[in-house]
């Protein structure tokens, strides 16, 4: 028995190390595009770049809410994963009261510095999807954080649609219509990490006032 719990510990600790490793890269990549984007977004008058950047940061953030609570309880890990789901609900309204904004101004958006920074963003989100896959169902913790990244290969295809139409059109609406797009997005994405979150913290708080009973009475 005793050799079969080792070799269980043994395998959970090996899981966490690759399960670090892997949220140290993908950490470091959304810092650096979130750098890029943020700045070209500026550069660009952009709503979706802007969106996105943001987006990079909140995923660099969730990365390392993921890595802390790593070794950490179940309960750590359905609190991170509960944050998580607050910071993309906060960034959907965010980037939801930016394209409003837009709607009433009359600047149009750069759309080859649009197309390829969204591309170089494509690039590096998927990058980091592939690495997350093998792990999306190891826990929460691990699930919560591919849906991040998930996210943001839809907003990166987004922005590089938008860039199409403001290059098409000569219009500041296609790039609205993708910012509104992409806030609507997050808040969806962010109601089921929120519930499942809660629920897990619930049945946490049950199973310690089971534990806890016994020794209560004694």
């Amino acid at each position: 028995m005793k050799a079969c719990c080792d070799d269980k510990g043994r395998e959970l600790a090996s899981l966490r190390e690759k399960q670090a490793h892997i949220l140290k890269i993908v950490m470091a990549i959304n810092i650096a595009m979130f750098v890029i984007e943020f700045s070209s977004g500026i550069f660009a008058r952009s709503s979706a770049l802007l969106a996105d950047s943001l987006d990079m940061l909140g995923d660099a953030v969730v990365y390392g809410f993921s890595l802390y609570v790593l070794h950490k309880s179940e309960t750590w890990r359905a609190t991170a994963a509960f944050l998580k789901g607050l910071i993309i609900t906060a960034f959907g309204l965010g980037v939801l009261v930016e394209a409003l904004i837009k709607t009433l101004s009359d600047v149009v958006p750069v759309a080859g510095t649009m197309g390829i920074v969204g591309s170089l963003a494509l690039f590096a989100n998927t990058t980091c999807l592939l690495l997350l896959l093998r792990h999306r169902n190891d826990d929460l913790n691990m699930r919560s954080t591919w849906i991040c990244s998930r996210n943001d290969i839809v907003a990166n295809v987004g922005v590089l649609f938008a860039a199409i139409g403001v290059s098409v059109t000569g219009s500041k609406w296609p790039d609205v219509c993708v910012g509104l797009v992409i806030a609507a997005m997050f808040l969806r994405s962010a109601w089921p990490i929120l519930t499942e979150s809660i629920s897990a913290l619930k049945a946490e708080r049950f199973h310690n006032k089971q534990i806890l009973s016994p020794e209560i009475k004694k």
